[in-house]
């Protein structure tokens, strides 16, 4: 009940000051751990949140961010005319989205690490570690933004969603690598968690999508979805979420991809929507938000010897993300207004990437003061992608597009209706 009444009151006032709902849930999460409710009422905050429950919490949240994910996976459109062009589209973005902040955040952590870095951390570690951290879009808090806003299946959106999935795979990836590296476990127990992964997704997108097609067929011509139909799909989900945690990605991209494979007949996902989408946003995912925010504590940012280091980590990871995403999508052919929309979504980075740190944390890559540090960058990368995509998309063009997105996909590819051509001169 504490979790629920905190998300709908942060939620509420994120709508108020024009942000998404899934950014006040996010911050709801943070001021329920120890950096405000247990500042304040500690003893109240260690019995609401004592340590049997947080395994509980932890195992909810999970489930539900997982459940999410395989939701929006099963409700995106990766079909149709314009699919190829998205897809090559989408692996630029991803591109754009990864390299920049990558080497900018190692850059700053080169120069940082005498700095802010553990002593038994290598230089070269701690700048890989920065930059791969900088490097994470918030999938989910996309996701979320993109529903919110009924942009998933638009042009932009779907590019948006395929490319961030993809830049978070990879920084997963990059994880798993520097996780070897530290513990000394080798470079082979990383390269056979890609080797896996790519094999999971082979088999999910041909062989499990087969199978399932019938299923797909019969809800659609009797228009019943049924519990033996839910059995078979719930399990492919946990199933999927399993696999990829224990080859060591986590669970969202096995949600993912598992939704992927879903059948793709509007009856079919419909259905799905209307039995789960509900209660999972409502219930699961502010469990997960919180149970991540116990564990965050901005208490490391005290005095202003580390302003410094913090904005030249800001700067890098903004600069890398937005700018250059934009600078790659008007590249190749983006008009200037959709460039900085999307570099403004792709700069949101949730709580993945706390997710991300706090593994780091975890395995003492890194230290609470930079720890602090990346809660804080982001915290305000997310509070800034709705406002920036707001100021490159006014509404008029954002319904404009969202016209586009439910009309019927041609024979024949269109131009896009904000490419800067002749008949878009009013743009």
């Amino acid at each position: 009940m504490v979790i629920l009444a905190a998300s709908a009151v942060c939620g509420r006032l994120a709508l108020l000051v024009k942000q998404p709902r899934v950014l006040g849930e996010m911050v709801a999460g943070v001021l329920l751990g120890p950096t405000l409710f247990g500042a304040l009422f500690p003893a109240a905050q260690k019995a609401i949140f004592a340590p049997e429950v947080k395994p509980i919490l932890y195992v909810l949240s999970t489930i539900g961010l997982t459940v999410f994910m395989f939701l929006v996976g099963a409700g995106f459109d990766h079909g149709g005319g314009t699919a190829k062009r998205d897809t090559k589209n989408a692996a630029v973005l991803a591109g754009a989205g990864i390299l920049p902040s990558l080497l900018l955040g190692a850059g700053v952590g080169y120069v940082l690490h005498d700095r802010l870095s553990r002593p038994d951390v290598s230089p070269f570690e701690f700048a890989l570690f920065l930059g791969g951290a900088l490097s994470i879009t918030a999938f989910p808090m996309l996701a979320r933004i993109l529903y919110e806003r009924r942009l998933e299946n638009s042009r932009l959106g779907r590019m948006t969603l395929l490319g961030a999935s993809v830049d978070d795979a990879v920084a997963w990836c990059f994880l798993a690598v520097l996780s070897a590296m530290h513990s000394g476990s080798g470079i082979m127990a990383a390269l056979r968690t890609i080797g896996l992964t790519a094999v999971f997704v082979g088999v999910m997108l041909t062989a499990v999508a087969r199978m399932l097609r019938p299923m797909g067929a019969q809800v659609e011509r009797t228009g019943r979805f049924g519990f033996d139909q839910m059995y078979v799909v719930v399990g492919i989900v946990l199933l999927a979420g399993l696999f990829t945690d224990y080859i060591g990605i986590y669970s969202v991209f096995g949600g993912f991809v598992a939704g992927l494979s879903m059948p793709r007949n509007a009856a079919f996902r419909e259905a799905l929507h209307s039995r789960m989408m509900d209660l999972t946003s409502v219930l699961l995912l502010p469990i997960f938000f919180a149970f991540s925010g116990l564990n965050t504590e901005l208490g490391g940012l005290a005095g202003w010897s580390m302003l410094g280091p913090f904005l030249a980590i800001l700067a890098a990871g903004f600069i890398g993300k937005y700018v250059g995403c934009a600078a790659a999508m008007r590249g190749i052919g983006f008009s200037w207004r959709e460039s900085w929309a999307i570099g403004g979504l792709m700069n949101a980075r949730g709580l993945m990437i706390l997710l991300f740190i706090n593994i780091g944390l975890a395995q003492g890559m890194i230290t609470k003061e930079i720890f602090s540090m990346l809660v804080l960058v982001a915290v305000i990368t997310s509070a800034g992608a709705v406002p920036l995509y707001r100021w490159a998309l006014p509404e008029r063009l954002e319904r404009h597009m969202l016209h586009r997105a439910r009309q019927p996909v041609p024979a024949q590819p269109e131009p896009s209706p904000l490419d800067p051509r002749p008949n878009t001169a009013s743009l």
